[in-house]
């Protein structure tokens, strides 16, 4: 097994290929506060290695063996392919060379309360949340975020070693290398299916994660995501559940309402008999769960209840979820990060309740794999959508697919009885909006690509609206 003593510098040069992924850059950012020698590549600027190199790392834009200058330990992003030249020169080096995942894992050993959250959706809000109300207690966490919340003015801070918190992601099987003291598991779905068999598969892959616990652990679970059941027998250490509305839960929300924006607040019916009252800054039921996750997972490492619940309010969200961009005349722009089923639903089922005019979305599909195994099910995901707008298909790390294209899931939407047109490009889809757009309406641009340059090219070009 890969060790890696935080304190102790073994590894006086650390080297990371892929270094301007959200999660990679900051755990170079960490390791570089740390007193570490860090370089890095990574295949194009971007706004985080525009931070990395304004801190002082050197960071390598394309991928080449002579990147590679005698480190003492290599990371590698999970979408760095096999025959990538720099990876293969790493590998002749007599130092080790660990995925992401690894040395995630191993960094999690090094500090008192790791808190890991895992979940196919939520993961992001979840964690932000946990660190809003530890960025404001006592405590001095390590954090480590999949997004940009404001309270950090970033995606990372380093802290002590008592706390560490950090998105634990089952991509490609990661979670299997992650020890934290207290696991979260939000919920189970079918995603990335470019990696796992199938549902049976993932959920194995939870299993081995909360197997690979030890008896002090702390797994934090929501009873009532049917899935998650499934790897209840594999829990170690202390379980504790949570749902909304299920008494059978250790703890439960009950007394639900909404204000006129559709922002919750609930009663929390405590595993200890007591009653707390909370409310959210965020709209949608979907945030109760993600709430009650955080309240149950800060609490039970002690922190103050009047500290939770005091900036669990004081939470507005995370970049690029549910996020209002701006307004064009009377119209909402938001974005939202978005990309599975699931994910699109319930985001479009919370703002159609609250939203008085029409309700449009432009969504941009995340790679050829996910589009077409779940074909079916994004058909579900937009029906409280007034219109629906299907962009080009944002590639990421896979190469061009024909058996799939945009075009067609608008038919087969038109098919269904639901309001889409296929745009491809952001340009076209920013005039169409203007000509369409009425006082009151909202316009969500979501998926986990780049929607939210479309978001924000509505607000800034609205100029251009006299000459649509």
């Amino acid at each position: 097994m890969f060790e890696f003593n935080l304190d102790g510098h073994d590894y006086k040069y650390v080297h990371f290929i892929g270094i301007g992924g959200i999660s990679m850059s900051g755990l170079a950012h960490l390791l570089f506060e740390k007193g570490y020698k860090v370089t890095g590549s990574d295949r194009s600027e971007s706004d985080t290695v525009k931070i990395l190199k304004n801190l002082g790392i050197e960071v390598y834009i394309g991928q080449r063996k002579e990147n590679i200058k005698n480190p003492d330990l290599v990371v590698y992003t999970d979408a760095i392919a096999d025959d990538n030249e720099e990876l293969i020169e790493a590998k002749k080096l007599d130092a080790p060379v660990v995925t992401r995942g690894v040395f995630l894992g191993a960094l999690m050993r090094n500090y008192k309360n790791s808190i890991a959250i895992s979940g196919s959706h939520g993961k992001s809000t979840t964690t932000s949340m946990i660190s809003k109300i530890l960025l404001h207690s006592d405590e001095n966490p390590t954090i480590l975020l999949g997004g940009i919340l404001d309270d950090m003015k970033g995606n990372v801070k380093v802290g002590n070693e008592d706390f560490l918190v950090t998105e634990a992601c089952e991509y490609k099987g990661n979670i299997r290398y992650y020890f934290p003291q207290t696991v979260i598991i939000l919920n189970i779905d079918e995603d990335h299916l470019d990696y796992y068999k199938d549902l049976n598969d993932i959920v194995n892959t939870f299993k081995e994660y909360l197997r690979n616990q030890d008896e002090n652990s702390k797994t934090i679970l929501n009873l009532n995501e049917e899935n998650n059941k499934l790897i209840l027998d594999a829990v170690q250490g202390d379980l504790i559940t949570y749902g909304q509305e299920n008494p059978d839960a250790d703890y439960y929300a009950t007394n639900i309402n909404f204000d006129e924006v559709g922002r919750p607040s609930f009663d929390l019916m405590m595993k200890n008999g007591d009653v707390e009252h909370f409310k959210l800054g965020v709209i949608g039921r979907h945030n109760i769960n993600n709430a009650m996750a955080s309240i149950i997972a800060t609490y039970e490492n002690g922190i103050d209840i009047n500290t939770i619940r005091e900036n669990i309010l004081k939470y507005t969200g995370l970049d690029r979820r549910m996020q209002i961009i701006g307004h064009v005349n009377k119209t909402t722009i938001m974005t939202d990060y978005g990309h599975h089923p699931s994910e699109i639903l319930v985001t479009l089922d919370a703002l159609k309740e609250h939203t008085k005019g029409r309700l449009i979305c432009v969504w941009q599909p995340h790679t050829y794999s996910r589009t077409k195994t779940l074909f079916n099910d994004f058909l579900n995901s937009f029906n409280s959508a007034d219109e629906i707008i299907v962009t080009d298909i944002y590639a990421a790390r896979e190469k061009f697919d024909p058996t799939i294209h945009s075009k067609d899931v608008v038919d087969a939407m038109v098919k269904k009885g639901l309001n889409a047109k296929y745009i491809s490009t952001f340009e076209e889809a920013r005039d169409y909006i203007y000509t369409i757009i009425k006082d009151d309406d909202l316009v969500i641009t979501t998926g986990c690509g780049n929607p939210d340059k479309l978001a924000k090219m509505i607000v800034e070009d609205q100029k251009n609206l006299v000459n649509i």
